[in-house]
């Protein structure tokens, strides 16, 4: 039966319903379940938004039909969903055989179900939807973070779950000029295949997608931000130059970095402070014995002109002194059997529930006591992913809330906590750098970083991909360990030139960050607290030799020249969701050529950015999108666009070409 309630359109038949709803112009809403009534909560979307055209839902003998501008969905008798654009071009069509209309031209007797809902024991479903794919040419991008080379994701299979160095942020961009929004945090999978492309959620009530129809990619990306949220507006510290290692073990040693920084006029933004700078895990405190005076400390840094970040892990030490306060108050994940443990490392440790609003807030108390009123202004939320969702699920299943329903959203509500404490404690301006993401994640100033990734040209390459896919899933502030973070000895000559080509290409992503585990690892250098807990080796500029140097301290000075332009950048991200590092296609979508180019990409609207993604090349390819003239930024040298450059490079110079504005 189909009908029309409430400006939606409505399918039942037997347990299941299927709503149509406009939700923003050009767009619709469509959940699915086979509960007696539509599970409530928006997930990533934010209320329901008013289209600016007028909807119209017709309801004839064997169908049913809402269009909303650009966008019409239509439902047949038998239950199948087609979605078409202005031009009456297919978006999306369910893929479904069975033998419901003899007269349909899929009529099949496999018997494949589009929303296939199959029972779990003791409740919720393991949900498959499936669509056809409607050309085998179609180009597909966004999702998230992984870590495989390829910017386009038709032909790939994903996992829809948090991994060190994985975020899943389930929105895709579409060739065919749609974007669509798996709104649901389930652990899952979906396959981008050539004949069927199919989400699966593991364990949920319902289906519940978002998709809209645009002109173009930049159309699609701001209606998605319309109806998730955009960044906050960066602050300024974080549009320059941080630096990290893994770990300055000291106050002294610290300082004395700040200090070198300052001597050799160098800018610097932001210093990090690690992990492990406690006493224990779930205490959230400096360690008195290493870190004596705190307060003293940031004070110095701000008369620098440095921020201080410091790391917050989630995890909760079973010997810490918030530990049964904590468990006493259910603040803490559980799991199913055995003993309440999901890290072992340097402690027996459980991750706070995040999803507990309550648990939030008391860390947040804990952290604003200990370091926000002290002056630290930007946290590291690190081990956002507790990893439930990759271990066996029926033996070492850890739970929050709803499981595996909910599994994806840690992260989003680690930010949130942090992210609400600080606009309470008047702060306007934030940014929490992250490890894990998922959809919406960025109106809680999620600034997400690609993990803990190998010190290798291969691994450069993947992180090119992971910056530009996270952009095009709605998150604009992204950024990399500028060297990898596995490993490399600055003594090393073929790591001192992937460490150059990395420090080069850092300059223009959307936050500039130093920071890896050097070789060779230092010696214990104490006894108490986090001291056990061994740092790298040195990873500041001048680790590297002279002619290291030289280069970074040119790029640092030509990131300190374009703090205006990326002041604008993220005036754009702030206000329209505009990614930062741009793909050419979104800058060009016109252009068919730059729909092919995955290993180049555009800082803005301005520099087109041809990173060095192998080791000892003298030259590069290069294609400058039609339609407008490219000067190169080192040598002025000018250029048409349309065609395609064999550029020379030495190891002083990245290929970054800029566009000449009309």
């Amino acid at each position: 039966m189909i009908t029309s309630e409430q400006n939606k359109l409505i399918y039942r038949y037997d347990a299941e319903q299927l709503w149509v709803e406009p939700w923003g112009s050009d767009a619709f809403r469509i959940r699915a379940t086979k509960e007696c009534s539509m599970p409530e909560g928006n997930m990533a979307l934010t209320e329901a938004i008013a289209s600016d055209s007028k909807v119209e839902i017709s309801i004839g003998e064997d169908s049913g039909s809402i269009t909303n501008g650009k966008i019409t969905a239509v439902i047949t008798s038998f239950g199948k969903l087609i979605i078409r654009n202005q031009k009456n071009e297919i978006l999306l069509e369910e893929y479904s055989r069975n033998r419901k209309s003899l007269t349909d031209p899929k009529c099949s007797a496999i018997e494949v179900e589009a929303r296939e809902f199959k029972a779990i024991p003791g409740g919720d479903y393991h949900l498959t939807y499936r669509m056809e794919s409607q050309n085998a040419n179609e180009k597909i991008y966004g999702m998230g973070q992984y870590q495989q080379p390829y910017l386009n994701l038709k032909g790939l299979d994903l996992e829809l779950a948090h991994r060190n160095s994985q975020a899943s942020v389930p929105f895709a961009v579409s060739s065919l000029g749609y974007g669509f929004l798996w709104n649901n945090p389930a652990i899952g999978r979906v396959v981008f295949g050539k004949n069927i492309m199919s989400y699966e959620a593991y364990s949920t009530e319902l289906l519940d997608f978002w998709i809209v129809a645009g002109d173009t990619p930049a159309q699609i990306e701001e209606a998605y931000a319309g109806v998730t949220g955009t960044v906050p507006m960066m602050p300024d510290y974080g549009m320059g130059f941080w630096q990290c290692k893994l770990r300055y073990q000291t106050q002294e040693e610290l300082l004395k970095i700040a200090r070198e920084y300052k001597r050799r006029s160098l800018p610097i933004d932001v210093i990090v402070v690690d992990f492990f700078h406690w006493p224990k895990q779930g205490e959230w405190k400096f360690d008195p014995v290493y870190w004596p005076d705190p307060e003293g400390m940031i004070k110095e840094l701000k008369e620098m002109g440095i921020e201080l970040m410091v790391s917050i892990w989630p995890t909760v030490d079973k010997t810490c002194e918030n530990y049964e306060e904590m468990l006493e108050k259910g603040y803490l994940i559980r799991t199913d059997r055995g003993f309440r443990v999901g890290l072992d490392f340097q402690g027996a440790t459980i991750h706070f529930d995040a999803t507990n609003p309550e648990a939030g807030d008391y860390v947040w108390k804990i952290v604003k006591k200990n370091y926000y009123d002290k002056g630290v202004r930007v946290f590291w939320l690190d081990e956002a992913e507790p990893e439930y969702s990759v271990y066996d699920f029926d033996n070492y299943r850890y739970y929050l809330g709803s499981n595996m329903q909910i599994g994806n959203l840690y992260p989003v509500m680690y930010a949130k906590a942090f992210y609400e404490g600080m606009q309470q404690a008047g702060q306007e301006h934030i940014m929490n750098l992250i490890r894990c993401a998922w959809a919406g994640s960025q109106k809680y100033g999620t600034l997400v970083w690609s993990g803990d990734i190998a010190s290798s040209f291969e691994s450069m390459r993947n992180q090119l991909a992971a910056g530009l896919n996270m952009g095009l899933a709605g998150i604009p502030w992204w950024t990399t360990d500028i060297g990898g973070f596995h490993g490399g000895n600055p003594d090393d000559e073929s790591f001192r030139e992937l460490f150059v080509r990395w420090f080069q290409w850092g300059t223009f992503c959307p936050v500039m960050r130093l920071h890896g585990d050097r070789e060779p690892r230092q010696p214990q250098h104490g006894t108490t607290g986090g001291a056990a807990c061994c740092s790298g080796a040195a990873n500041e500029v001048w680790s590297y030799g002279e002619r290291v140097y030289d280069i970074c301290e040119k790029y640092l000075a030509l990131r300190e020249r374009m703090r205006p332009y990326i002041h604008g950048l993220m005036q754009e991200a702030h206000e329209k969701g505009t990614p930062v590092m741009r793909t050419l296609f979104y800058q060009f979508p016109e252009d068919p050529k730059c729909w092919d180019v995955e290993d180049e990409y555009l800082f803005g609207d301005r520099y087109l950015v041809a990173p060095v993604l192998e080791a000892g090349i003298s030259s590069r390819k290069i294609y400058l999108p039609a339609g407008c003239d490219w000067t190169d930024m080192e040598s002025g040298a000018g250029y048409k666009g349309g065609s395609v450059y064999d550029v020379d490079i030495s190891l002083e110079t990245m290929p970054v070409f800029e566009r000449k504005m009309i």
